[in-house]
């Protein structure tokens, strides 16, 4: 059963419903290859409509860990699908903020919560002066040069719509290091349609190469839902002649 609580209340039922499936597959309370209980069952033991247990199994059959056919869900077998049956971080999937090159190499990451620049605080749906939670990455090349800073902003329709971003608005989890490649899969997860859009360009004057004499490419990215909404604005700087950045995105 979904144990309730305060955090747990701010999460969308097929969500929790989810991850209790998630956590039973991966501790072998539901073994590989077994059926699982029916949408009834599911509903009646979670305490939910029979609509959000199929929104639940949707979301399962998507991370490749159950199928369904017409004598019911089943728990999947690895190795006998397109994908493990764990989802896994995978250089196909969508990684944030610099796409699976980044992803890989040296980084130092950080969550801060404090208000964006001003011009930003209208896009992102807040108020002057209003924080949110900011997230700063740094590549860092094999001996220890940066090769990438990217700096990110969270909007008020962000934190409210994707778990995983919800946790931190009361400024807990703010790690050292966060990890939080899964971004765009975990908007999905949220039944948010993804829109993106960039610009790519050079600073002006001097500042257009790094000390060393490398190239830099300034790329600005607004990611939105299907409201027009910003979900997420970043700003990256990239020593174009130390690494590429590379971008990979479906919606």
């Amino acid at each position: 059963m979904v144990e309730p609580d305060s955090e747990a209340a701010e999460t969308p039922l097929y969500l929790r419903v989810a991850a209790a499936l998630r956590e039973d597959l991966a501790q072998r309370r539901i073994s590989p290859g077994s059926r699982l209980p029916s949408e009834r069952t599911l509903s009646q033991r979670h305490h939910v409509n029979r609509q959000t247990v199929r929104s639940a199994l949707r979301l399962l059959r998507e991370e490749r860990l159950v199928v369904t056919d017409r004598r019911g869900t089943f728990a999947a077998v690895e190795g006998t699908g397109p994908e493990p049956a764990h989802p896994v971080l995978a250089a196909r999937r969508p990684t944030f903020p610099g796409g699976p090159r980044a992803a890989e190499a040296l980084v130092r990451a950080s969550l801060a919560w404090e208000p964006p620049p001003a011009a930003l605080a209208s896009r992102l749906l807040l108020t002057p002066g209003e924080p949110t939670l900011v997230h700063r990455h740094t590549v860092l090349g094999p001996h220890g040069a940066t090769l990438q800073r990217a700096v990110s902003w969270f909007s008020r329709p962000a934190l409210a719509e994707i778990p995983q971003l919800s946790r931190y608005r009361r400024g807990r989890d703010c790690l050292r290091q966060p990890d939080l490649r899964l971004l765009y899969h975990w908007m999905h997860q949220a039944g948010l349609r993804i829109i993106h859009r960039e610009s790519v360009g050079v600073p002006p004057g001097p500042a257009t190469t790094t000390a060393g004499g490398a190239a830099r490419l300034l790329v600005h990215r607004v990611v939105s839902d299907q409201h027009g909404h910003a979900l997420e604005i970043t700003d990256i700087d990239v020593s174009a002649r130390s690494a590429a950045w590379t971008y990979e995105f479906s919606a």
